[in-house]
C-alpha cells in the first residue's frame, strides 16, 4: 500500500505474533492494546518470481460440520492463486490462478474469498469459496467437499461474464473485482456477492445461479457508487489523495445477514453500513484519524505529501481500513471487527445496528499491515474449541534473502484462538 508523508504517523505495532514469538516492540507495550500471540501459523508465501509472486491477502474459515478438527483455512495469494490450509497451518491444496491469455494480458489474480453455505447444486446442496479474480475480471467459484484429498473444485461457468468492463483492454486497465462478501437472502433463498470495484468507489451486487450444466454463474442486480469527495464541517471539499486517476476504493466487506447490512471498508474514509441488497444510502459510521487531512500527490516519489490536520477524522482507525468480519454472539449479539492497517491494530464495534455499532473500547493489536481477516465463533474440533480469528500478516518475519542477499518480502497467515480475542475484548 502507498504510504503517506507528512503529518501522519504509523505505530508499528507487531504484537499478534507466531506461536513461541513474544511480543517485544517497545510500541507495543507503550500502546496499552492488549497484546495476542497466535497459536500457529501457515508458511511464508513470497511475491518474487522464485515464489510464483504470492501474497497472502484474504482468509475464509470452512467448518467442517461432521469432523470439526477436519475444517479448513482458504485464503487468497493474488497472482499466487488460492492456498488452502488445515487447522494446523498445514498446506493442503494450492491452486493456481488463470494464466494470462496472451503475453499482453493479466494473468489471473485472487484477490478476496468468501463462502456460501448450503448453495443449491443439481447434485444436491454444497458449500462453496467464492473469488474475486482482479486480475481477469470474474468471479470463480469452488466446490468444497469434506474429507477430499483436494477438497476444492472449480465448478465456475467457463461463459460467466466480465465483472466491470467491457472490453479486453479495459480488463487489462485493472479497474476489476477486488473487495467481497457473499450473503444468502433467507426469505428467498438466493445467494448473493457483494463485490467493490479496484480504484474506484463502485459495489455490484451480484446473484450467483447454476446453470443447466451445474456449473455457477452470476448476473449484475445493481451497482451503487459511494462518494468519492466529502464536503467537510468548514464548508470545504475533501477528496482523498491517491494515484493519479484512482479513486479511494473499498476492499474490507462482511454482511451481517441478521441484520441484512453490509459494512464496507472504504480505504482512506472509513467504514460505511448499508442495506446488503444496495437498496438504500449508506451510513458513515466511523471516520479515519486522515479523515479531512488535505495531500497532494507528489510524482517524484509517488507518495502524497500531507497538510495540516484539520481534525474532522475519527480516533479509532488509521488507514487504511481493510480487512472486516462479524464475530458472532449468536441472537445478533457480537462484534464487527475491522483492521486498523495504518497503526496495525484492531478495532471492534457493536454488531446492533439498534446501538448504530458502538466503538468498542476493547480494540486489540494486530500483525502488521493486514489487510484480510476472518472470524468463526463456533467450535473447531481439539485445536479450537473457541472458535477461530485468522488475520493475513503483511510483514511476515524473519526475512529471507535470495541469493544475491536481497531480502524477500514475504507474507502469511495467523490463527488465533477466538478466546484470547474475546477474552481481551471483555477486559
Amino acid at each position: 500500500m502507498r504510504k503517506l508523508r507528512g503529518t501522519q504517523t504509523a505505530a508499528i505495532v507487531a504484537a499478534l505474533t507466531a506461536v513461541a514469538v513474544l511480543p517485544t516492540s517497545a510500541q507495543a507495550v507503550d500502546s496499552g492494546l492488549p497484546g495476542l500471540t497466535a497459536t500457529t501459523e501457515t508458511p511464508a508465501l513470497y511475491g518474487d518470481d522464485a515464489g510464483g509472486n504470492a501474497d497472502a491477502d484474504d482468509p475464509a474459515i470452512w467448518r467442517n460440520t461432521a469432523d470439526p478438527d477436519a475444517s479448513l483455512v482458504i485464503s487468497t495469494a493474488k497472482e499466487g492463486g488460492l492456498r488452502v490450509y488445515d487447522l494446523a497451518g498445514k498446506e493442503v491444496q494450492s491452486i493456481p490462478a488463470p494464466p494470462a491469455p496472451t503475453p499482453d494480458d493479466k494473468p489471473g489474480r485472487f484477490n478476496n474469498v468468501d463462502l456460501v453455505s448450503g448453495f443449491p447444486l443439481p447434485t444436491g446442496r454444497a458449500d462453496v469459496a467464492v473469488v474475486t479474480d482482479r486480475g481477469r475480471d470474474h468471479l470463480r467459484i469452488y466446490r468444497i467437499t469434506p474429507g477430499a484429498a483436494r477438497p476444492l473444485t472449480d465448478i465456475t461457468d467457463p461463459n460467466a461474464p466480465l465483472v466491470f468492463s467491457k472490453t479486453l483492454d479495459e480488463v487489462n486497465d485493472q479497474t476489476t473485482p477486488y473487495g467481497l462478501a457473499t450473503w444468502t437472502d433467507k426469505a428467498t433463498g438466493r445467494s448473493y456477492a457483494v463485490v467493490s470495484r479496484r480504484s474506484r468507489t463502485r459495489l455490484a451486487l451480484l446473484e450467483l445461479r447454476t446453470t443447466s450444466t451445474g456449473a455457477v454463474t452470476y448476473r449484475q442486480v445493481r451497482t451503487y457508487d459511494l462518494p468519492a469527495s466529502f464536503t467537510l464541517p468548514d464548508g470545504t471539499s475533501w477528496t482523498p489523495c491517491t494515484d493519479p486517476g484512482d479513486l479511494a476504493q473499498v476492499e474490507g466487506m462482511v454482511v451481517d445477514p441478521v441484520n441484512k447490512v453490509l459494512y464496507a471498508g472504504h480505504e482512506d474514509v472509513g467504514i460505511w453500513r448499508m442495506p446488503a441488497d444496495l437498496g438504500g444510502k449508506p451510513k458513515l459510521i466511523d471516520k479515519v484519524r486522515e479523515y479531512g487531512v488535505p495531500a497532494t500527490y507528489d510524482e517524484a516519489t509517488e507518495e502524497c505529501v500531507t497538510g495540516a490536520d484539520p481534525g474532522y477524522g475519527g480516533t479509532h482507525l488509521s488507514a487504511d481500513v481493510e480487512g472486516l468480519t462479524i464475530l458472532d454472539e449468536g441472537s445478533g449479539d457480537g462484534y464487527l471487527l475491522a483492521s486498523s492497517q495504518g497503526d496495525n491494530t484492531f478495532a471492534a464495534y457493536d454488531r446492533e445496528v439498534s446501538d448504530d455499532n458502538e466503538y468498542e473500547s476493547g480494540t486489540v493489536d494486530g500483525s502488521e499491515e493486514c489487510d484480510g481477516a476472518a472470524v468463526l465463533n463456533a467450535p473447531l474440533g481439539s485445536r479450537y474449541p473457541n472458535g477461530l480469528l485468522v488475520v493475513q500478516d503483511g510483514h511476515n518475519t524473519p526475512d529471507e534473502r535470495d541469493e544475491d542477499g536481497e531480502v524477500r518480502d514475504n507474507t502469511d497467515f495467523k490463527f488465533v484462538d477466538l478466546a484470547k480475542v474475546t477474552r481481551a475484548l471483555d477486559d
